[in-house]
């Protein structure tokens, strides 16, 4: 049997993800790869929960630190969780994702002012796209071992980018609800002239991040693959 593009999957049963997110990206970009996760919202209160590490820390966490907080959050909060009944049988997945631009942290803007912002700010400019990942050995129905990652990309947007260009792309809407109100796999995808590091991470989950820590686990990416129907 093949997976997209042609590839030939093993006939041993796939070992199931469990996505603890309901990212429309995150989901896009395993199912490129050959993957079905199984997608399982959180509902983790990502303010509240970067607040009370720093208050516990007594400091501001970094980038790199707040998603490997949230994105372990998110896993853990689907641990012990029923699917259709059923205990889930697999590794469960949380991710998070931040841009960082003059040492500040940029996540979703919500709103098309403050999108409107971040693109004028980051015009003709290089930040840096930082995503968190963590993953729990949860088969057999019970939470084993977990682990971590952080993979970090340098985005540089392009200096000709027209006002009317920007009022353009965030009418679309789409920047409202993405980290550093950007997108490469998309609509944005036109206004980025490097990037440099994994582009997956720029999407919002690194796949060679993601490969590595399942080859940790004792599972082979190819595993993971879903065959062709």
């Amino acid at each position: 049997m093949t997976v997209g593009g042609g590839v030939t999957a093993t006939t041993t049963t796939p070992v199931r993800l469990y996505l603890a997110s309901t990212s429309p990206a995150r989901l896009a970009t395993l199912r490129a790869a050959g993957i079905e996760p199984v997608t399982l919202p959180s509902h983790v209160d990502e303010p509240a929960t970067t607040a009370a590490e720093e208050e516990r820390l007594g400091r501001r966490l970094s980038t790199a630190e707040m998603v490997q907080l949230l994105a372990r959050a998110k896993a853990e909060a689907v641990v012990g969780r029923l699917v259709d009944d059923e205990p889930i049988d697999g590794f469960i997945l949380g991710g998070d994702s931040a841009f960082e631009l003059d040492g500040e942290i940029y996540g979703k803007p919500h709103e098309p002012e403050v999108a409107r912002e971040r693109w004028l700010l980051q015009r003709g400019r290089t930040g840096e796209l930082f995503s968190g990942h963590w993953l729990i050995d949860h088969r057999g129905g019970r939470a084993g071992r977990a682990a971590g990652a952080v993979a970090s990309a340098l985005v540089t947007f392009a200096d000709d980018i027209g006002d009317d260009e920007i009022d353009a792309y965030v009418a679309t809407g789409e920047p409202l609800k993405v980290a550093g109100a950007f997108t490469i796999d998309s609509l944005g995808g036109a206004f980025i002239t490097r990037v440099e590091g994994d582009p997956s991470t720029v999407v919002g989950l690194s796949l060679s991040t993601l490969r590595s820590l399942f080859r940790d686990a004792g599972v082979p990416w190819h595993r993971l693959w879903q065959p062709a129907l």
